[in-house]
């Protein structure tokens, strides 16, 4: 990172950008996104920044343009992860009907899943999400991991394995764990 120097100069240029922009950012991003989401997207923007601090331009309206820039794709990103979330609640919803009639056992349910999704292992969580809410194919998801697609393949059949072995030991509903969710949400 440099000297001591170096770094004072880089933290100074960076407070004193994050003074003059910030409440300028806040309100682009607000009025794309409204009050409820526009501080985490304002945040990440900054992050962003500093994580590419020497990418900034060094005049104060290039930084402000640069940085509405950046926080317009960090709005973005958050909107698509956003979309996935709703998406996936949507399938989870579409595949749950046929389990029960009853909407405490459904809502039960879903607290199950919920549950059990934390006890998997991120590597578990990630194989999952690639095939859920991203909807890839192996081969996508294969060059998303740096691995084959037969590779994926068996990680996401062993993550499947895992959850519904979870599922089965900790499920309040009706839940029969032999009817798999896991293969239709995938």
């Amino acid at each position: 990172m440099g000297t001591p120097q170096t770094r004072e100069k880089r933290e100074g240029r960076f407070a004193a950008l994050y003074t003059d922009a910030y409440t300028d950012v806040l309100r682009f991003v607000q009025r794309r996104a409204g009050p409820h989401r526009a501080e985490d997207v304002v945040h990440k923007a900054f992050l962003v920044a500093w994580r590419r601090f020497d990418d900034v331009p060094a005049g104060r309206d290039d930084a402000r343009a640069w940085l509405f820039g950046t926080a317009r794709h960090c709005l973005l990103n958050d909107q698509r992860s956003q979309f996935r979330q709703g998406a996936l609640e949507v399938r989870i919803a579409e595949v749950t009907k046929g389990i029960t009639e009853s909407e405490d056992d459904l809502v039960a349910f879903h607290v199950d899943l919920s549950r059990a999704w934390q006890q998997l292992r991120p590597e578990d969580q990630e194989v999952l999400s690639l095939a859920i809410w991203e909807n890839l194919s192996s081969p996508q998801a294969g060059r998303v991991l740096g691995i084959t697609a037969a590779t994926y393949r068996i990680r996401l059949y062993r993550a499947r394995l895992v959850l519904r072995r979870i599922l089965k030991h900790t499920t309040s509903t009706a839940f029969d764990p032999d009817y798999s969710v896991t293969e239709q949400l995938t």
